[in-house]
């Protein structure tokens, strides 16, 4: 493959990154990334949600001769995408199924007449025969940008969002072996890493690894006690005005949950695969299109949503793996301004975890992988160090471990020695016969004669009432950590019961010393109205009694709702931020501001200037918001 000289797209490179996009410097290797696709160049990117993956195809799509082609796996995504491009003044659009007949026949016009920059499409309709000749006409006649297929790790069989249409994407680089080709993630690690080069016949790409941190993110889990209330307690604590997502496991959950958070005057919404899609597609596009809306999900939703302004992501339950854990995750903040990752689990998130990775149609040696992937999430739940540090690590990726954004950065987890109580757990485990739940264990070594106790004669075990010095909450604790580091293991053929794993024998044998974390005492105190209105706020700034502030996101509003528009797609809340802190007094100044690009200078400035005026000069907008 012929490469050009770089030095002739440099300085347009820059000009179109600030005209059209708004910004003045690129971020990380985005620069990197650009001037070589621009290039010509074959790409494996690899850049963390809201790192701006995105600009490094589109804008060599936009220096290039032709038409840029984007494989995408979302109708969410395209039309996001697509939304915020034509905002910027760009010819883009998107052909999937959610376009009728004459409007897919519209747009497949105007690719033909050479009117389109960008053009977003499902891998499915992408490898149809059809679509095939009619993209070998694009380049023959008008030229094909380059080809971006985005969420690479959808080829992956050991990733979490594996998709068997990806796999021929390798049709691309037979047919049009001219045409550059960037794939796209921001989860794989070296595993799915290696497979996406595999299969996409990408082993003469250049890979660009960005760091995975989002320092932005400040990770908290919690020991699970009554998870409603301790969800209900972080929200009004440190979210009451703003959007987030609650992911659960289960479809019930996820409608128990939101029924309940709906009865506690929270606007909170629905979303899993088994609701009618009409319900499911209204919901999302309340929640992309209005403030301070909190969808309760399923891990079906996410993928691709472009939310900038997402302040925070909450788990009820234990996710599968850390790759799904980093992305959804990563939903929160994508506009680098602060924001929440809280989770609450405990020992039954992990038997049911078990039971579902167990219970599936898997190869085996595909189960072992995702056994492994969990067991990774475990440590990192359990985890006395850095929580930055334990991400990265899995990722290949090394932090000094001082991030003051988690929990046990922020509040040093308190340790003790716990090899004594962990041998008479492992114990009491080998002498019932490995096959009881925490539950019955905890009562053995309390010494409670239960019904269950006395069938099984458990009393007479030497093990019994050993552990009286311990409370149940500390046994809980004990046997939650001692799973999550491996030295016991579920059994789903015993229904959930609690097996010796070969690590353990160490510690029965006094080989090896058992240091767990010290739970804190979950508070179940009720926050009143009074304080939740007094301790709400946007942590990024104090901003919730700043006029200039609800006036600059009421405008913004009125004007996604006369274009039918989500908000972030006229400016993130950091442009507004930005414009508030500033406060630019002419159209020049305007455009000084990150995220303000020619287009939308052009389209919005002077109605954003009027109301930088307004309110400087004391003029009250209230009810405009």
């Amino acid at each position: 493959m012929t490469f050009t000289n770089l030095s002739t797209h440099s300085f347009t490179a820059h000009q179109c990154l600030h005209d059209v996009f708004g910004y003045t410097t690129f971020r990380g290797e985005q620069q990197a990334i650009v001037e070589h696709v621009v290039a010509g160049g074959d790409a494996l990117v690899l850049m963390p949600t809201g790192g701006g993956k995105s600009l490094c195809y589109q804008l060599p799509a936009l220096l290039r001769n032709g038409v840029g082609i984007v494989v995408s796996p979302l109708i969410a995504l395209m039309q996001d995408q697509v939304d915020a491009l034509q905002q910027l003044g760009v010819q883009a659009a998107f052909l999937n199924s959610s376009l009728s007949t004459h409007e897919a026949s519209a747009i497949t016009a105007q690719l033909m007449r050479g009117d389109l920059q960008i053009l977003y499409v499902a891998p499915e309709r992408l490898l149809m025969p059809s679509f095939l000749s009619l993209l070998e006409q694009i380049e023959h006649n008008i030229g094909i940008a380059l080809f971006a297929i985005d969420e690479a790790h959808c080829v992956s069989q050991w990733g979490h969002d594996f998709r068997p249409e990806y796999r021929k994407l390798t049709v691309l680089h037979e047919r049009f072996p001219q045409v550059p080709r960037i794939a796209l993630t921001a989860t794989a690690d070296a595993l799915t890493r290696v497979e996406i080069v595999e299969r996409l016949k990408l082993e003469q790409a250049r890979q660009f690894v960005s760091s995975f941190d989002r320092p932005n993110i400040q990770y908290r889990v919690t020991q699970k006690a009554n998870a409603r209330q301790q969800l209900e307690a972080f929200l009004e604590a440190e979210h009451a005005n703003d959007a987030g997502i609650i992911y659960c496991l289960s479809r019930r959950k996820v409608e128990e949950t939101a029924d309940w958070l709906k009865s506690r005057g929270w606007d909170a919404l629905p979303y899993h695969a088994g609701l009618d899609s009409s319900i499911r597609n209204a919901n999302q596009r309340r929640f992309l299109r209005e403030e301070g809306v909190i969808i309760v999900a399923t891990i079906a939703f996410g993928m691709g949503i472009d939310k900038p302004n997402v302040r925070f992501v909450a788990h009820l339950d234990l996710p599968k793996s850390m790759e799904g854990y980093y992305q959804e995750t990563g939903r929160a903040g994508r506009d680098g301004l602060p924001a929440n990752a809280w989770m609450t689990y405990g020992l039954g998130d992990v038997v049911s975890m078990r039971k579902m990775l167990d219970s599936g149609d898997a190869s085996e040696e595909r189960k072992h992988v995702e056994r492994q992937k969990l067991d990774a999430l475990l440590g990192f739940c359990e985890s006395t160090t850095c929580r930055h540090q334990t991400i990265l690590r899995y990722f290949g990726e090394q932090h000094d471990g001082k991030c003051d954004q988690c929990d046990n950065c922020l509040t040093p987890v308190d340790t003790w020695d716990a090899t004594q109580p962990a041998q008479m757990a492992l114990s009491c485990v080998y002498r019932t016969g490995q096959r009881f739940g925490v539950v019955h264990l905890t009562d053995v070594l309390l010494g409670k004669t239960t019904p269950k106790v006395e069938q099984f004669r458990h009393h007479q075990l030497s093990t019994f009432g050993i552990g009286k010095a311990i409370s149940p909450q500390q046994w809980s604790s004990v046997f939650r950590q001692l799973v999550a580091a491996g030295y016991l293991e579920t059994d789903m053929d015993a229904f959930g019961g609690l097996r010796l794993s070969e690590t353990s024998r160490p510690v029965l044998r006094g080989e090896t010393e058992v240091w767990l974390r010290r739970d804190i005492e979950v508070s179940n105190r009720k926050v009143s109205k009074v304080e939740r209105g007094a301790r709400a706020k946007e942590s990024y700034a104090e901003l919730n009694n700043d006029p200039l502030w609800h006036a600059l996101k009421a405008k913004r509003i009125e004007l996604a709702k006369e274009q039918g528009v989500p908000p972030y797609v006229i400016f993130h809340d950091s442009t507004l931020l930005e414009m508030l802190n500033l406060r630019p007094g002419s159209l020049t100044e305007m455009g000084k501001i990150s995220g303000v690009g020619q287009a939308k200078l052009t389209r919005y400035g002077d109605e954003f200037l009027q109301v930088l005026e307004e309110i400087a000069n004391g003029v009250d907008r209230s009810s405009y918001f």
